[in-house]
């Protein structure tokens, strides 16, 4: 039975059984707990803390998931994988324990003819939360073992009781928990001893989970340690089944690397390297590394995240790294993702389609990427190389931990990489230095990680207020309309009035106000009548359905009930809707000039500004960026209509619509479409909740003043629009006016003036820079006879005011070689702002055991700064130039504890 084949089987049974089949939600959710998606309930929390109401009694879904913190894990186990599939049904108060494991039992034993998975029920293990751990249940989940018992007939040997590290469920952070009953699958003798999942979870392999939600948790410290805040409204249902764990066990295979979905990557790696699967353990474990990096990045890049140095995209970067190092461990140095990337498409397309209609993008991004780290290999190898000069030059053997860290950290180097290669040179590497340092920043980002983890993501006052309905948004035909106080919220707690000079919350019964959303700014404005005036500073969404405007009591007391009349800032709505129409033009003129792969990635968008990220992996010239500008603003000229409508999800994906990666829409859709002109066709068509204008000519104009690399694989565009464009254009134009008198040209002559000035500029740096290296050469007497000796060695440190770090160089170099017995030279130049520092010794300095590249160290950090280099020659620099006499003395210190120690 095929991967595909288990998961509609999944999702067709709980439908017959009156299931709403909900589709996954993107990687990327919109929980700023999460980097991504980690199991199947996260789109389901809301439902779960009834902050929103749920789209019916019970549903199911097949979600895709990423979990990250067991990257290192991955291919050495049989069940670690980065990203999976969870199989889920959930009730939202139809049913509860009983139904949830009926339903999981008639799947899992039932015959694959009618529709189960055909699992031998003799094989069915099952645990429970064991008595004493949790305050409602002091005898232990008794009710869930009962039910096995009875519906199941599972024998009580077959029925565990385990602790709440085992048997209890959470996010790991506030929301809903409850306890839980797991499903194992008894393997067989030849997988483990007997005895159940509490003595080996080898051969008892869990592949379902009944969560049994009751309790809304405060704090989670650990999986066992717990504040429960109390009930949750109603008890509810939701699971998760491993849908790889599931396709391992029908296909009979040891792991997940060689189900369906994965193994053809396995044996495009295996072709590639010309090694077998199943040969060395080693290779093996390369090998799902392969293929369980380029699936995950693969489904990663497709919902819209792109390789980067921080959060998401930092994942991304260090999977493909990753997949390129393991290449290269199986003797694969040639670019491979052309190869890898085709095998794991044709196998998740099944699945997932669109990572097939998607492939040009999602190829382009990877492909980019491994370019880029090649590149960065080579640059890695030549500082791996100057470390291992500097190891040899002190007499060393091993590699400071240091060095493998900022191999690892600047340059991605994995330490199994920087240990292949120091054994290449017969070197060792202190790894338990390398692992305090990378301890170290777990640390920083375990401390940050909780920093950021907050509450639920809902206050109760927010959940109070929503459960008495939607806000109604009537912002898109009118700017003002007079609507009821619904609630007001101080500190989180609805309360019934706000006394003048206080900022509150308010919820309106409906407003005209737009919340922010869609990289739109939020509307400005008042809110005033019956006495009260309030500024309205911030208008937000936290639940869906809910906007909440942030407001500050000018005058009067704000009362709940009070009819109010509600104005929204009209000049400042336009420019925003300028703003964000302009987005969706610079769009379809940057598909019509790049093509299709250049997709939305973000934007911003406020009165008179925009800023629009797109995917694109190459450089954009002038001329193009010019372009862009050009179908942009003529597209404004062009007064083509700008309309607006509703529909269902699947109608707007027929019809070509756009939508943002990332985003996760509802079943009904606002479509944007911009049409007109020389565009009978529909030039622009997204998805899109924003304010625009009615017509392209009211944008007025749109100013590039930007156009560049955001990171890799991403490019931002950034505008004025409108009035502010007429703004900047004028004073540029002020300033073309004033250089043009300046000197004395005509404004069309300006750029052939300031040509030859930057010339003539540059040829007299050249000809002050000639004469400074031919003085400084004519001094090298004079310097060489200043230095002074230390125990039998010439030390010439000497500082340099306003000489260039390349000058500084050459000098040292030239003044170590007038010297005739053994020499260590120290110039300090630069400026005071940015201090230059160069190190040089001769062979007979280093056969006395000083190396430039330690020497340099304590100079750097006398300047404030960081520096390195070979055994000959090292340089580095700083931010404090007062301190460059400190910095010589630094190294002449170095020298002579050397020379003393040796």
């Amino acid at each position: 039975m095929n991967t595909a084949d288990i998961r509609r089987r999944f999702l067709e049974y709980f439908q017959r059984r009156n299931h709403l089949v909900l589709p996954s939600a993107p990687l990327v959710y919109n929980d700023p707990n999460l980097l991504f998606v980690n199991a199947g309930m996260v789109p389901m929390k809301p439902y779960f803390l009834g902050s929103e109401p749920p789209p019916a009694p019970s549903a199911t879904s097949v979600q895709k998931c990423v979990r990250t913190l067991d990257i290192e894990e991955v291919g050495k186990t049989t069940r670690h994988g980065t990203f999976f599939q969870m199989c889920g049904n959930f009730s939202f108060g139809e049913y509860f324990k009983a139904g949830a494991i009926q339903s999981a039992w008639e799947l899992i034993t039932g015959t694959t003819d009618s529709g189960g998975l055909g699992f031998d029920p003799e094989s069915v293990w099952v645990t429970v939360l064991a008595p004493g751990l949790h305050p409602n249940l002091p005898d232990g989940d008794k009710e869930a073992a009962g039910l096995w018992h009875e519906i199941a007939g599972l024998p009580a040997e077959r029925i565990q009781f385990r602790a709440l590290a085992d048997n209890y469920w959470s996010m790991g952070i506030p929301g809903p928990g409850g306890p839980n009953s797991e499903i194992y699958i008894d393997r067989g003798p030849q997988y483990g001893p007997d005895g159940g999942p509490v003595v080996d979870e080898d051969r008892f392999l869990e592949i379902w989970n009944l969560v049994f939600m009751s309790d809304e948790l405060s704090q989670v410290r650990s999986k066992s340690d717990f504040d429960i805040a109390g009930p949750l409204p109603k008890p509810q249902i939701d699971t998760g089944a491993g849908l790889e764990r599931i396709a391992y066990l029908l296909q009979g295979k040891d792991n997940m690397y060689e189900i369906d979905e994965v193994y053809p990557v396995i044996a495009k790696a295996a072709e590639l390297s010309g090694r077998r699967y199943g040969a060395d353990h080693d290779d093996d474990v390369r090998m799902r590394v392969v293929a369980d990096h380029v699936r995950s990045a693969l489904m990663l890049i497709g919902d819209g995240v792109v390789p980067g140095n921080e959060a998401r995209g930092y994942v991304v970067r260090r999977l493909l790294r990753r997949v390129v190092r393991s290449m290269r461990l199986l003797g694969v140095g040639d670019p491979s993702f052309a190869e890898l990337f085709p095998a794991s498409r044709d196998v998740m397309a099944g699945s997932y389609p669109e990572v097939a209609t998607d492939f040009d993008r999602i190829s382009q991004i990877a492909y980019a990427e491994e370019e880029a780290f090649t590149r960065t290999l080579s640059a890695g190898t030549q500082i791996f190389d100057t470390a291992v000069a500097s190891v040899r030059g002190s007499g060393g053997s091993t590699l400071p931990g240091d060095q493998a860290f900022q191999l690892h950290d600047t340059y991605g180097f994995p330490i199994e990489l920087t240990l292949e290669m120091a054994n290449e040179q017969g070197l060792g590497v202190d790894e338990a230095g390398f692992t305090a340092l990378m301890d170290q920043q777990r640390e920083r980002a375990k401390a940050d990680a909780r920093a950021k983890k907050g509450g639920s993501g809902a206050s109760d006052g927010y959940r109070q207020l929503r459960a008495a309905g939607e806000t109604r948004f009537t912002g898109y035909s009118a700017l003002d309309g007079v609507s009821r106080v619904r609630g007001i919220i101080a500190d989180g707690a609805v309360v019934d009035r706000a006394e003048q000079g206080a900022t509150v919350e308010l919820v309106l019964e409906e407003s005209p106000f737009y919340a922010e959303s869609g990289g739109q700014d939020a509307d400005t404005g008042v809110i005033s009548g019956d006495g009260v005036e309030l500024t309205v500073t911030d208008v937000q969404r936290p639940v869906k359905g809910l906007v909440v405007h942030t407001v500050e009591v000018t005058s009067g007391e704000l009362l709940t009930g009070a009819e109010l009349q509600a104005t929204v800032d009209g000049a400042a709505r336009l420019a925003a809707c300028q703003a964000h129409s302009a987005t969706h033009l610079v769009h379809a003129a940057l598909r019509q000039v790049l093509g299709p792969t250049a997709v939305q990635a973000g934007s911003y968008n406020r009165p008179g500004y925009m800023r629009f990220d797109y995917s694109w992996n190459a450089g954009v010239d002038r001329e193009v960026r010019d372009q862009l500008e050009s179908i942009t603003n003529a597209a404004v000229r062009d007064d083509l209509a700008v309309s607006a409508r509703e529909m269902d999800i699947d109608q707007a994906k027929k019809l070509g619509a756009l939508a943002l990666f990332g985003e996760n829409y509802g079943d009904r859709v606002r479509v944007i479409d911009i049409a007109g002109g020389d565009y009978p066709e529909t030039w622009s068509r997204e998805l899109c909740g924003g304010t625009h204008v009615q017509r392209s000519s009211q944008i007025g104009v749109v100013s590039f003043i930007g156009e560049g690399s955001v990171g890799s694989g991403a490019r931002r565009v950034e505008a004025y629009v409108g009035y502010d464009a007429f703004q900047q254009l004028a004073t540029e134009r002020a300033l073309v006016a004033g250089l043009s008198e300046m000197l004395k040209v005509q404004p069309d002559q300006l750029t052939d003036r300031v040509t030859r000035m930057v010339a003539q500029l540059k040829d007299a740096e050249k000809e002050i820079a000639r004469l400074r290296g031919e003085q400084l050469r004519n001094s090298t007497a004079d310097l060489v006879a200043s230095a002074k000796d230390m125990w039998g060695v010439a030390f010439l440190g000497q500082q340099l005011p306003d000489v260039a770090a390349g000058d500084l160089r050459q000098l040292a170099m030239d003044l170590r070689s007038k010297i005739d017995r053994p020499a260590v030279v120290a110039l300090v130049g630069g400026t005071a702002e940015k201090p230059a520092v160069v190190v040089a010794t001769n062979e007979g300095a280093r056969d006395r055991r000083l190396a430039a590249g330690e020497l340099i160290r304590p100079a750097c950090e006398a300047l404030g700064g960081r520096g390195g280099g070979k055994a000959d020659i090292a340089q580095g620099g700083g931010t404090n130039g007062a301190a460059s006499d400190e910095a010589l003395r630094a190294v002449e210190y170095a020298v002579g504890h050397v020379l003393q120690n040796g």
